[in-house]
């Protein structure tokens, strides 16, 4: 085995972070009409597997009601430490993207121990348990498996008031669209894994919890949010639009992005998963006189990336407006 200090984790995947999601079309061709028969359940599905939101959530007699995802992901960075702050980071965003707060996590590592050694797995074990830790969330064990590639994330439960309940299925025509972190992560990611950059800005975006995002969207009183990662802005809020029975106004030069995000695409940085997201948007989008190299922008895969909402967030960029149901899904102004 390699020193630790040489080894760069990003070239043991083929891929990296939410970039690797299996694509949205092919996804749903899978999971469409999936439904467990359950004769007598133990509590009321609240939000499952229709409309694709961020976690599911069920709810039992009194109390608050429980929310469930799990997300976990091949390096994104190659420091591990790095790696497992964001893939926890990221897996906790779900929580959040439903207006819950994470209570407890479990670990779900792969880890191919006969090439990479375990001092590495350890960095990334206490990176996600740093992160968790600054959520306030429990980890409590986990769960390992001998892997051809590396793999980490959490399996996360939290809790969520019913009537504080984000969802993606909610929009309402005349309300505008919040975008809480700026977009590049991915453009960024795949330079750094193709030439080995550090790229703190994008590091600093995907360790930022979105707990306080999430709180000031629901003192601003909305009911509508997803968060923006492996299917990009497009993607998602293509999701959200179709599963609310309304459309979208993009403003593209409103939408922020990461310093260098620009540059990465202009010098060919883009994944496959970004491609993918764009091709399967690109039927139900209007881009108006936008480029391509926009275009990309939009869709590009991010891994823990921010919330969008539906509604005015304080300090966020307001990105677009929810239109009726048109001709096309989303349209770029």
């Amino acid at each position: 085995m390699p020193g630790t200090a040489a080894i760069r984790l990003t070239q043991y995947a083929h891929g990296g972070g939410c970039a690797c999601k299996i694509p949205p079309g092919e996804l749903e061709s899978v999971v469409g009409g999936l439904a467990p028969v359950v004769e007598r359940p133990n509590a009321e599905l609240v939000v499952g597997l229709d409309t694709g939101d961020d976690a599911a959530v069920v709810r039992a007699d009194g109390g608050p009601a429980i929310v469930a995802t799990t997300d976990f992901f091949t390096p994104v960075v190659d420091d591990p430490y790095d790696w497992g702050r964001i893939a926890a980071t990221n897996a906790l965003s779900d929580v959040y993207a439903m207006g819950g707060t994470p209570i407890l996590a479990v670990n779900l590592l792969g880890w191919p121990r006969d090439v990479l050694p375990f001092e590495l797995a350890a960095e990334v074990l206490r990176g996600g348990c740093d992160a968790a830790g600054a959520a306030g969330c429990h980890v409590g064990g986990g769960h390992s498996v001998d892997d051809p590639e590396p793999k980490y994330g959490l399996a996360v439960t939290g809790l969520v008031e019913p009537d504080r309940l984000l969802r993606n299925d909610t929009a309402r025509p005349g309300l505008p669209l919040s975008l809480t972190k700026p977009l590049g992560i991915g453009v960024l990611n795949t330079r750094h894994k193709s030439t080995g950059e550090r790229f703190e800005q994008a590091i600093d975006a995907m360790t930022t919890l979105n707990r306080d995002a999430a709180a000031a969207a629901a003192r601003a009183g909305a009911v509508c949010a997803t968060d923006v990662t492996g299917f990009g802005l497009l993607g998602h809020l293509f999701k959200t639009m179709r599963a609310s029975g309304t459309s979208a106004e993009i403003d593209v030069a409103a939408v922020p992005y990461l310093d260098g995000a620009r540059d990465a695409v202009r010098a060919g940085f883009v994944s496959g998963g970004t491609r993918r997201n764009l091709d399967w948007v690109r039927p139900h989008l209007d881009p108006g006189s936008a480029p391509e190299e926009d275009l990309l922008l939009l869709a590009d895969a991010q891994t823990s990336g921010g919330l969008l909402v539906v509604g005015e967030v304080p300090g966020a960029a307001v990105i677009g407006r929810v239109r009726p149901a048109g001709a096309a899904t989303i349209s770029l102004r």
